[in-house]
């Protein structure tokens, strides 16, 4: 009976063991042989101790080597032991190392040990989950604690579990580990996440703000952030809390907004101070340019920075009309001349802006620029375009003249017109006192001529005056009527014949309508034609003198215009074609012998301008005879 006992509470044992995956050797201290009890994962066959030893890894043999010591000599009866053994029994390849957990017990006869029984479980699964736990749990307090962002976890009630590096930073925490406010606090009471978390299932949140915590001496801008973290069945396990202190982004942020400020202000005075010099330069007709020696070239610009065009120094000459000039031919060695203020004036060429193609005077200002050292680096300056004003100063040169011409002018008219009034006066009053004495009829008529004749002459002579006299207070008068210039015509032409008195001197008509009813000043046209008939009788001595007129359509503005053309064609002496763009000037005389004021063919050019028309003279030189024209448009009722 009990045997069977004995044998039932062995196969139980085994039973155990082997549910439990365990090992039984036993090492006999006597030979030194180590054998398996149960299990065969060590090696299979009985070996020596020393072999044992080899399947041990290298780092743990001298613990081991300690621990079977301590055993056999009687130290340990009882010992626990963590060692490497290699799995791999041919000893080819690489070791398979597995992590092995022993307790052995010492067995004793007469005292001595003469046993060592020890149980083996293999761990290598669960040392390796645990180093691999380790490992992971390791990695995220690394990032945790090593986080750029303040982290921290709270309960589901809201207490502090734990705080990173950053968090307590920001918090400014008692300690490096814990901090009594903070610990004592619950999350779901501190502002601003009493207002908005749910104690029982809150939500993400997410505020950047000022946070101001007095008991820890916090005044900062945060980013925070509140994430619940909720299990598979919808627990509420944790509460993670991230605050990024912003404070010196903020800052910063403010400072390159008030920096933004401060440069789109700069930059809009500088724009108006370069709007301002644009329109200053252009208004005055001026640009900025620039000489690098170093990089060889001469920029002409537009306002400040637009390079309107750049020549190398080499063209620097070829741009000046005078070659000759000092300043130009010392542009050849441009290092030398640089390095003084200079000024020139004289014409270039119109190679900058090119709006003209006319040479154009300039003045140019030049300045040498240096750097720290002495070196010239080249120049720069302004120039202007002052072609207007040398025109103006060419233009006031011949006014001039012409003002001290017309002054002799008038001086010769004032001397001319004591002499032309005289001249019929002495006539008139001559050949009045002659006509008492005269008996014979046909004797008086021919005194009487005379004397109308010149008092007919007299009278143009008062006219001419009266009418220069108006002009020159800007006042001409025109008052077109209806009038059937064909019969108006006819009969000046007839007024007109007793004046061509030279026997080899045709006075021919061409009259080409039989009526012509159109609205125009007529008296003007007549003072017109009877000067044209009368600088016609004073130069032409043979041929004829032809008077005539026809209508006349010209482009005027871009608009075809009815006009009306009057003409007198002489055989006379001509007119030299010197003297041919003055003969419309006040004054003027072609010959100063020959009678007249010089006021008539100025007379014709006023009432011809007053009108918006057109006169001319036509003569091909000395001794060619000439016409005189006019053309004006008639008005639209005339049309």
């Amino acid at each position: 009976m009990k045997m069977n006992i004995m044998f039932d509470e062995q196969q139980v044992m085994m039973m155990a063991l082997t549910i439990s995956g365990n090992h039984v050797m036993c090492l006999d201290l006597k030979d030194n042989i180590v054998y398996d009890l149960h299990g065969k994962a060590m090696f299979g066959n009985n070996v020596g101790i020393e072999e044992c030893y080899t399947y041990i890894h290298p780092d743990d043999r001298d613990k081991f080597r300690t621990f079977i010591e301590r055993l056999s000599n009687g130290t340990d009866k009882v010992a626990d032991c963590h060692y490497r053994w290699d799995y791999n029994y041919t000893g080819k390849g690489k070791p398979d190392w597995h992590d092995m957990y022993g307790r052995a017990i010492a067995e004793y006869e007469d005292g001595k040990p003469v046993n060592i029984i020890a149980t083996l479980t293999d761990e290598t699964e669960v040392k390796q989950k645990e180093r691999e736990v380790e490992q992971l749990s390791e990695r995220y307090k690394s990032i945790f604690e090593n986080s750029i962002i303040g982290m921290s976890f709270y309960s589901p009630e809201g207490w502090l579990i734990d705080a990173n590096r950053i968090m307590r930073k920001i918090c400014h925490f008692d300690s490096d580990t814990s901090d009594e406010f903070f610990s004592k606090v619950n999350l779901f009471d501190m502002m601003p996440f009493n207002e908005v978390l749910d104690r029982v299932h809150p939500e993400d949140y997410w505020a950047c703000s000022l946070s101001i915590v007095p008991e820890r001496n916090m005044r900062v801008f945060l980013e925070i952030s509140v994430h619940p973290i909720y299990d598979e069945n919808d627990k509420l396990m944790y509460i993670s809390v991230t605050a990024n202190d912003v404070t010196e982004e903020r800052n910063m942020y403010l400072n390159v907004m008030e920096n933004d400020a401060r440069m789109k202000k700069m930059n809009e005075a500088i724009k108006n101070y370069e709007a301002e010099l644009r329109y200053m330069l252009e208004a005055s007709k001026m640009q900025t340019w620039r000489i690098s020696l170093e990089r060889d070239t001469l920029e002409f610009y537009n306002g400040l920075n637009t390079v309107a065009r750049s020549f190398n120094l080499r063209q620097m000459q070829k741009i000046f009309v005078d070659q000759e000039h000092e300043f130009v031919k010392a542009l050849s060695n441009p290092s030398e001349v640089l390095k003084k203020p200079l000024v020139y004036v004289g014409q270039m060429y119109p190679v900058v802006t090119q709006s003209s193609t006319e040479n154009q005077w300039v003045q140019i200002n030049c300045i040498p620029e240096f750097d720290e050292h002495g070196k010239l680096l080249g120049a720069f300056g302004v120039w202007r375009n002052i072609n207007d004003l040398m025109c103006k100063q060419d233009q006031l040169r011949k006014e001039t003249m012409r003002a001290k011409e017309s002054g002799q002018m008038k001086s010769l008219f004032l001397a001319n017109m004591t002499h032309e009034i005289r001249t019929p006066i002495n006539a008139i009053v001559g050949f009045t006192e002659v006509l008492s004495s005269l008996t014979g009829e046909e004797e008086k008529k021919e005194v009487i001529q005379i004397v109308k004749n010149n008092c007919d002459m007299l009278l143009r002579l008062i006219n001419d005056i009266l009418t220069a006299s108006s002009l020159e207070l800007g006042q001409m008068d025109i008052k077109p009527v209806e009038v059937d210039f064909s019969k108006a015509f006819n009969e000046l032409f007839e007024s007109l014949r007793p004046r061509v008195q030279e026997p080899g001197v045709e006075f021919v008509k061409d009259n080409p309508y039989a009526a012509l009813p159109i609205k125009v000043d007529v008296d003007r046209v007549s003072q017109v034609i009877t000067n044209f008939v009368t600088n016609a009788v004073k130069y032409t001595h043979q041929g004829h003198i032809k008077l005539g007129y026809r209508t006349e359509t010209r482009t005027v503005g871009g608009k075809q215009l009815e006009g009306l053309y009057v003409y007198c064609e002489d055989t006379g002496d001509g007119i030299v074609p010197e003297s041919q763009p003055r003969i419309f000037d006040r004054f003027f005389k072609v010959d100063d012998f020959v009678q007249g004021t010089g006021l008539g063919l100025s007379i014709c050019k006023a009432f011809t301008d007053a009108c918006h028309g057109d006169i001319g003279v036509i003569s091909e030189g000395k001794g060619k005879g000439s016409v005189f024209w006019m053309w004006i448009p008639l008005s639209a009722s005339s049309q």
